[in-house]
């Protein structure tokens, strides 16, 4: 069945669709165009962003399924961008990083699954890229894995559609629309041809991590060529900045929601994003419901105060005494109570009958 890609974020970080979808586009930062009939579904993007006031960084990495044996994949960035592999060991330690706090909750009175409600037989598991013509300009390609890398300068939206064609991709429609407020702004683009270098591979699975680099005074996050998606879209976002950071608004979507907020020093691959330093990393969840009511951009701001959280999950746990329910105690201290009473005031009645 033909579908309609959705995708992002965040993610981040990240979005998931399950389904095979065909032609595919509207990636939650860029567009994705299979070749041909052929089908692509992005099963999850997760985007890590770096921004030290001067420079943007965005690392993306794409769970792919699929027959298409080659894809184009477009991102507009607002200056000159550099593209070079990222390291997937980042996104494990940023799972590790906004991991949630587990904590035990006592309740008093017992529940469905504790004694003597509690099943004996019950069971608890829980569920380039050649041939480019003007107005598009070729700034530079790379091969980067799996991936022939262009970066396009563009004049004109219809430029974009000649390249693509030209490199044996179809446009969507609406695709050079949603890209002329780019072209205004005279952003530029990094072009993607995913194409696995083994003869007969298709584009399948986990695909390695791209880190793309440019000069930005504002952390930006072009999300509007989202709105071409026909399907409700999540959108994944870590963002590394020097404090705890948050969209200006909700740009068509749902409020977004924030899922960690820290304080981190990172390594390895990460730690590239902030110079080694410690730095603040906040993630952000978001749904899009209607992805076609998509204005804009995310530009993200700082927060008025550096606020951490994280999220966490409480376990119930029965409250006991001496490995005794504390309310099977109370039950049979009420009840010795009452039978001491009782028998007090029978004896009491019994003297004065006799008397």
């Amino acid at each position: 069945m033909k579908r309609r890609i959705a995708a992002l974020l965040l993610a981040l970080l990240a979005t998931q669709l399950g389904s095979l979808i065909s032609p595919a586009y509207a990636c939650g930062c860029g567009a994705m165009i299979p070749e041909g009939y052929a089908r692509i579904g992005v099963e999850r993007e997760t985007s890590v962003v770096g921004f030290d006031g001067r420079t943007e960084q965005i690392v993306m990495r794409f769970v792919v399924r699929g027959d298409a044996p080659r894809a184009a994949w477009i991102m507009p960035v607002p200056g000159r961008a550099t593209v070079e592999l990222g390291d997937a060991e980042m996104f494990r330690q940023l799972t590790w990083l906004t991991r949630p706090e587990f904590k035990t909750r006592s309740y008093f009175w017992p529940r469905d699954q504790d004694w003597p409600f509690s099943s004996t037989t019950g069971d608890s598991a829980g569920a380039a890229l050649p041939g480019a013509a003007p107005p598009v300009g070729v700034v530079g390609r790379e091969q980067l894995g799996d991936f022939d890398v262009a970066r396009l300068t563009a004049t004109d939206p219809d430029a974009l559609r000649n390249w693509l064609e030209t490199n044996g991709f179809k446009l969507p429609d609406g695709l050079a629309a949603e890209l002329k407020p780019y072209v205004d702004q005279k952003w530029e683009y990094v072009a993607v041809r995913l194409a696995p270098r083994q003869q007969g591979k298709t584009l399948m699975g986990t695909l390695d991590p791209l880190k793309i680099r440019f000069d930005s005074d504002r952390l930006v996050y072009p999300m509007r060529l989202s709105r071409l998606a026909k399907t409700p879209q999540s959108l994944g976002l870590y963002i590394l900045a020097d404090h705890r950071m948050e969209p200006a608004s909700a740009i068509g979507g749902a409020r977004p929601k924030v899922t960690f907020a820290g304080e981190v020093t990172p390594e390895g691959g990460l730690a590239a994003l902030t110079g080694g330093k410690p730095a603040f990393l906040t993630a952000i969840d978001q749904e899009f419901p209607e992805p076609g009511r998509i204005d804009g951009d995310h530009e993200l701001r700082a927060t008025a105060a550096d606020t951490p959280y994280r999220k966490v999950i409480y376990h119930g746990e029965l409250l006991t005494l001496g490995g005794i329910p504390a309310w099977l105690l109370t039950v049979a201290a009420v009840l010795v109570a009452l039978a001491a009473a009782a028998f007090t005031l029978r004896r009491r009645r019994s003297r004065t009958a006799g008397a």
